[in-house]
């Protein structure tokens, strides 16, 4: 038992924690990107979102390439690696810009975010993803 807990080799288990990791962050995300989506004309127009390069339509479209695109590839591991950058700076955006003036509880939530997401990088998406399966037939 003792083996078991304290083994640092990946295995099944760890595997799962990725997808759970994958699939978790990336369903949270949609419910924050589609909202965007739905709102779009609303949220350009209230002034609030930042602007990217002077143009708040370009800050939101790429916004929501990253929190809507990116997290679709990330629960089902595609691409895992490549779509956590726009999400981790999407996060980053948020948590040090969009809420710079804003108490830590409202930072938090981009934060944890950016910490899925960096993990997510580090760690690749795991065996049970769409990346894995095509490595492995690739592979042989």
């Amino acid at each position: 038992m003792l083996k078991t807990i304290s083994e640092t080799r990946h295995g099944r288990f760890t595997d799962a924690g990725l997808l759970l990791a994958r699939v978790a962050a990336g369903a949270m995300m949609l419910t924050h990107g589609i909202p965007k989506i739905l709102n779009y004309s609303a949220i350009v127009a209230s002034g609030k979102f930042p602007a990217i390069f002077g143009s708040a339509e370009l800050g939101l479209s790429l916004a929501i390439m990253a929190e809507v695109g990116m997290s679709i590839l990330l629960i089902f591991g595609l691409l895992s690696r490549l779509s956590t950058i726009p999400l981790i700076i999407t996060m980053l955006v948020a948590a040090f810009y969009a809420h710079a003036g804003d108490p830590f509880n409202a930072r938090e939530p981009a934060l944890l975010y950016l910490t899925m997401y960096v993990m997510i990088l580090l760690a690749g998406p795991g065996r049970y993803s769409a990346d894995h399966l095509i490595r492995s037939k690739y592979r042989n």
